[in-house]
């Protein structure tokens, strides 16, 4: 039985963490991911949905065989599991994780790897890595201080304390919070919406933001126009911006454009 699925309709590639009730995600898991990621590259994805069979996203990391591990097959895995992630991170289309129940260790660090992250009103976060005298092996405490900010994520990362949805949603770490039923409809209804966009130019927000994240606004100003300018070779900006154009000297809305992704 494979822990994570993948399946892939109308653009939108939807991956399942499905070993539930807990989600936890250890080599197989991952190893899944990494198939599921290798078949998101090869179609023509324009959205990733991420979310989760079960009451809750993910318990965090597989530990039961960690004991057993050397400290080279600990290096070993976890540098796996960390490339793995950050594929699903640098994946070049929007990327929505939706998230019920509990979201914990590794899958929170999966989750805040997602461009958007909508959860369930009864969801929680948290980094229970210091109740076993370790830290988040997967980059989870500075991705969230990204999100929120250094003094509240070594924080929530000194009590390991389960932190609300709402809380979450308060300091940036999560985008919208809806009802636990609505959860996976609203998710798949932004991801439909953003999959039908100009992927190419979600792509190029994508790299500018990591751009930023590693060497700030000043570092980024520096190549914006070796991302930005190549857009105006695509299809879907060929198309725009004459129609945007034509409307504005014609007085008439700007007309919603039918993007290809290309």
């Amino acid at each position: 039985m494979t822990h994570v699925t993948c399946t892939v309709a109308d653009g939108i590639a939807t991956v399942v963490l499905d070993n539930p009730p807990q989600n936890r995600i250890g080599v197989e898991a991952v190893a899944a991911l990494s198939a599921a990621l290798d078949e998101i590259e090869t179609e023509e994805v324009r959205a990733v949905l991420l979310r989760a069979e079960g009451e809750n996203f993910s318990y965090g990391g597989d530990i039961e065989p960690w004991p057993g591990w050397t400290e080279r097959e600990l290096r070993s895995h976890f540098s796996d599991f960390m490339r793995t992630f950050n594929r699903f991170e640098q994946l070049p289309v929007p990327t929505v994780a939706a998230v019920q129940g509990r979201c914990s260790g590794g899958g929170l660090e999966l989750a805040v790897r997602a461009d958007v992250v909508f959860a369930g009103e009864s969801a929680s976060f948290g980094h229970p890595e210091q109740s076993i005298a370790i830290v988040t092996l997967l980059g989870g405490i500075y991705r969230v201080a990204e999100r929120a900010g250094r003094a509240r994520a070594m924080e929530w990362a000194l009590t390991s304390e389960q932190v609300p949805a709402a809380e979450m949603e308060r300091f940036g770490v999560v985008n919208r919070v809806v009802p636990d039923g609505d959860l996976e409809l609203a998710a798949r209804t932004f991801a439909e919406k953003v999959a039908k966009g100009p992927t190419r130019a979600h792509a190029a927000h994508k790299a500018l933001l990591r751009a930023w994240e590693s060497g700030g606004r000043a570092t980024t100003d520096e190549i914006i126009f070796d991302i930005a300018l190549p857009l105006w070779a695509t299809d879907d900006t060929r198309m725009a911006i004459p129609a945007a154009v034509h409307a504005l000297r014609s007085g008439a809305p700007r007309p919603a454009m039918p993007f290809r992704g290309r």
